[in-house]
């Protein structure tokens, strides 16, 4: 058959890369970003529950009108913030489908779309497939910190969208009341349309505030919040996640929706709005990650990695620069071949693949996994 393809350069992705070798190596795997801990007996219970009570056809095109219920209390709670939850929530497949679907709605030939990179891969390639193109701000490791002249002179007639995304994948940092400042700023009396991704906003540390788009009020009205329940509550496999909008936007929005996914899992969306009547399933993850983290550090504290504390995510990047100087790919692979331990290496999502020296590492995992984990690390 004679096709042209539409994303040419797309191949395998890291994940899929180092999850393989981690598999062929019995290695441990702290590549992939998701937990190795089972989820809430209470939630699974729920879910199960709708299920036996009928919830078992399709839901709502925009979601389950109670979970949507669930998610304007929540930002209420959080931000005191309103969405109106007919108009303004639409429950997806995932972030990743909420964020293929905005820019699908958007995004038309040649239009312009800023991304702040290292970036997470799903970004550029659903750009690039709706024929727009992604202009990329790289940051640097190791405070991944916005020039915002830059952001500025990359501006022009052609940007239609800024993605964000913050707690940040894979940095592990987090947007500052400035940065947020500066983004409305530049973005104030134009068309363009902020993308805010903000799957990791539960899970802050260091009693930092997380600074979702919804607080500023000139962003708010551009903006598009997307979030995964698959991150909030340990269950990255029911790929059910959510977005926000004014509903002029969020319109556009459920028009493509309508036809690319239409409904997701109902049973699982009214067990988690069952579940989300106490607030303390979300409000509760800050501290359980944190201790993680500081578990994580405290256990690695020895070795020869240079460390700047995640502030963000479940995801803490390693400098290991003191220990070699070889490629980030070379030596995450060879990680997992000799030491038997899988990380991400972030030169993938950089521009020209620029190597920091730095891996990523997810400590969603038990705390026996992570001894282990940093018994490796310490040997390094």
């Amino acid at each position: 058959m004679n096709y042209k393809s539409k994303l040419p350069n797309v191949g395998t992705t890291i994940f899929t890369v180092m999850s393989a070798l981690a598999n062929e190596y019995n290695a441990i795997n702290l590549s992939q970003g998701f937990p190795n801990y089972t989820g809430s007996q209470k939630l699974n219970d729920l879910v199960t529950k709708a299920m036996n009570n009928g919830y078992n056809q399709y839901a709502p095109m925009a979601g389950n009108l109670d979970l949507r219920l669930a998610i304007g209390h929540k930002y209420e709670l959080l931000y005191k913030s309103s969405y109106h939850p007919e108009k303004e929530i639409t429950v997806t497949a995932g972030a990743t489908q909420a964020i293929y679907t905005i820019i699908s709605a958007f995004i038309r030939l040649n239009d312009e779309v800023i991304i702040f990179k290292p970036a997470y891969d799903c970004y550029a390639p659903a750009v690039e497939i709706n024929g727009g193109k992604t202009i990329s701000v790289q940051l640097s490791a190791p405070h991944y910190s916005v020039n915002w002249d830059e952001v500025a002179s990359k501006l022009s007639s052609k940007t239609k969208m800024i993605i964000i995304n913050t707690p940040h994948n894979p940095s592990g940092t987090i947007w500052s009341e400035d940065d947020m400042l500066q983004l409305q700023k530049l973005t104030q009396n134009t068309d363009i349309i902020v993308l805010s991704d903000e799957v990791y906003e539960h899970i802050v540390f260091d009693d930092t505030q997380h600074l979702s788009a919804c607080l500023f009020n000139d962003s708010k009205q551009r903006s598009f919040i997307t979030a995964s329940f698959g991150k909030t509550f340990h269950n990255t496999g029911w790929k059910i996640g959510y977005c926000c909008a004014p509903e002029n936007l969020m319109s556009e929005f459920r028009k493509v929706h309508q036809f690319n996914v239409f409904s997701v899992h109902h049973p699982s969306q009214k067990g988690i709005a069952d579940y989300m009547q106490d607030s303390e399933t979300y409000l509760g993850l800050n501290a359980f990650f944190q201790r993680k983290r500081d578990l994580f550090l405290s256990l690695i504290s020895e070795s020869r990695f240079k460390v700047q504390p995640s502030k963000g995510t479940y995801f803490q990047v390693l400098d290991y620069s003191e220990i070699t100087d070889a490629y980030d790919v070379d030596f995450a692979k060879r990680l997992t071949k000799e030491f038997k331990i899988a990380a991400i290496p972030l030169s993938v999502f950089n521009d020209n693949h620029k190597d920091d020296k730095v891996l990523r590492f997810c400590f969603a995992k038990t705390d026996e996994t992570l001894v282990k984990a940093s018994e490796i690390l310490t040997k390094i």
